[in-house]
């Protein structure tokens, strides 16, 4: 496993999606990362990754008659699917051993070159009944749950890589903050190697040159933050707390910010992201001088290219998967055979339909799909904001087709809420539009939406979507976006071409209320006087759209582009 341990990269996340089987996963950040490695083994850079095993997944989704959203456990054979490798290395928590192990799952390439996935377990004999359980649930459990799972991944995931053999690895990268405790690892370990019983400022700058992190989202939420008190008793040791240069900020551990003072490198995932995360994450009173970069996610195109789509690329555009940028020339198809592609794709969708909803949809009739996780700034209800103006739309431009799906957080009762609202309001819009919302969205169903739809909408309220990717999905695909102007989209829409913007970069709209309703405007004029019309008018003007988004999207947007990019700005700068 460590033959090329001088030029590795260790790559952490708390989630990764490896197979649709597994569900250790709970949406775009896992896809990311399972993509990301997808396209590290494509290119053959030396890589090995780090997460934890997720017995039980993150949560089966199922919406009962009155909209509610229920939820269930998802075990998997662990056995089926990964080796368990003969290493086990002990950490401490809260003033007692756990012991770790790890399961291997090897992600091959394009190219034939394979990386391996550690994925770690602590439900061993050896350990309490509720430390068994610390690597059970995604996201699941309390704040104790979730720093002890955390400690399980950056100081565990550091060790079971020693004992692997990975003891030169050239880089470390934290996807997300979950396992910035990873740095507290390497710095003792500096400290050890330099026969001190503790480390100092020159042990910070050693661990700094190794690590790199990225850094995913401007919602508060998503920056995981422990008291000292806390931090003090899992982890077992003061002497941390006194560092302010790494271990900030205001009686409390930001995991965040702990990522930000052990890297040199560190970026956002869009252009706009970066942005947004230089003024939220670097204060002008700050003490701090961060160098926040970004590289704009992509999407592993051989994983989400539909069959007649892939099949269409082989005939036109051959060597597409080795060769991301290649679907530039994706302008070259002709016409007809991208709607036929696009066509069998949609029927794909129409089946899972009929099968997953016992809903009759048409494959003839203009479809929208939205999928997104089911919380507040992603505005899933944004299209229902003035119900009879879309009904009024589809009399006069056509008839309308609406797929939602997406899962709330187990906690977050407004989320689910909003797909209650979206169940509920179904009824009143027949028959004029019709809308089924489709229950537990996963890799799956995911392939079949992005690929299925005949628009991709998207309406994060800006500037709080710090990329998206579902959007490149579909454009692969051939399925234009309706975004807001957030994330990557503000790269990526070329307006009547690639897909159109929802609303404007206008940050005078303050008030939730005057943007949901300006957007909501804009969204309603785009659609009946220009996307509905074309769709059902101008078939030519349609597949071009189609083409210029493969084309323009597809062949930049990818995650082929987005490694190179870190191995020449992160890995090997």
């Amino acid at each position: 496993m460590n033959q090329k341990n001088g030029s590795t990269v260790a790559y952490f996340s708390m989630e990764i999606a490896l197979d649709p089987k597994i569900p250790t996963y709970s949406g775009g950040l896992g896809i990311l990362a399972g993509d990301t490695i997808r396209s590290a083994a494509d290119l053959r850079v030396p890589m090995v990754a780090v997460t934890l095993l997720h017995r039980k997944g993150y949560f089966a989704q199922a919406i009962d008659s009155d909209g509610w959203q229920h939820e269930a456990e998802m075990p998997w054979e662990v056995e089926k699917h990964c080796e368990e490798l003969p290493a086990c290395v002990e950490i401490y928590v809260d003033g007692r051993p756990v012991f770790v192990k790890a399961w291997r799952y090897m992600v091959s390439g394009a190219t034939g070159d394979s990386i391996a996935v550690l994925l770690l377990d602590t439900d061993l004999p050896e350990n309490s009944s509720w430390d068994r359980t610390l690597t059970d649930h995604l996201y699941g459990g309390d704040s104790d749950y979730r720093l002890c799972q955390e400690v399980v991944l950056g100081i565990g995931g550091v060790r079971i890589l020693r004992a692997l053999g990975f003891d030169n690895l050239a880089r470390f990268h934290m996807n997300e903050g979950h396992a910035a405790l990873l740095g507290l690892e390497l710095l003792d370990e500096s400290a050890r190697f330099a026969g001190r019983s503790s480390f100092n400022g020159e042990d910070v700058q050693l661990v700094q040159q190794k690590c790199v992190f990225t850094t995913h989202t401007p919602v508060p939420a998503g920056h995981d933050r422990f008291p000292f008190d806390q931090v003090r008793r899992i982890l077992g040791r003061d002497d941390i707390l006194e560092n302010h240069q790494v271990f900030c900020c205001a009686g409390e551990l930001n995991m965040t910010y702990l990522a930000l003072n052990l890297s040199h490198y560190v970026n956002g995932v869009a252009k706009k992201h970066g942005e947004v995360s230089r003024k939220m994450l670097v204060p002008k009173d700050s003490e701090h001088h961060y160098s926040i970069d970004h590289i704009t996610n992509g999407v592993h195109l051989g994983t989400w290219a539909a069959r007649p789509i892939a099949t269409l690329f082989d005939r036109y555009v051959p060597g597409w998967r080795e060769d991301n940028a290649s679907l530039r020339g994706a302008l070259a198809i002709p016409a007809a055979e991208a709607w036929k592609a696009h066509q069998a794709a949609k029927q794909r969708l129409v089946d899972e339909i009929t099968v997953r909803a016992m809903a009759s949809f048409d494959v003839n009739t203009f479809t929208i799909g939205f999928a997104r996780r089911a919380t507040a700034y992603k505005r899933s209800g944004l299209l229902l904001h003035d119900s009879e103006r879309l009904r009024e739309i589809a009399r006069k431009a056509g008839p309308i087709q609406v797929v939602f799906a997406g899962k709330a957080h187990p906690d977050d009762e407004q989320g689910k809420q909003l797909i209650r609202q979206i169940v509920e309001r179904k009824e009143t819009m027949l028959p004029e539009v019709k809308i089924v919302f489709l229950e537990n969205y996963d890799w799956d169903l995911g392939r079949v939406l992005t690929a299925g739809v005949d628009v991709w909408l998207n309406t994060p309220q800006p500037p709080m979507e710090a990329s998206g990717t579902s959007g490149m999905k579909a454009a692969l695909n051939g399925v234009p976006s309706l975004s807001s102007l957030d994330g990557w989209w503000i790269e990526g829409c070329v307006e009547d071409t690639t897909g159109w913007a929802i609303g404007n970069l206008d940050s005078t709209l303050s008030d939730d209320s005057d943007r949901d309703s300006h957007d909501a405007s804009s969204m309603y004029q785009t659609l009946e006087n220009s996307v509905i019309p074309k769709y059902y008018e101008q078939r030519k003007e349609w597949t071009r759209i189609m083409l210029h988004a493969i084309s323009l999207n597809a062949s930049y947007f990818n995650t082929q582009r987005m490694v190179q990019q870190y191995v020449l700005k992160a890995y090997y700068a």
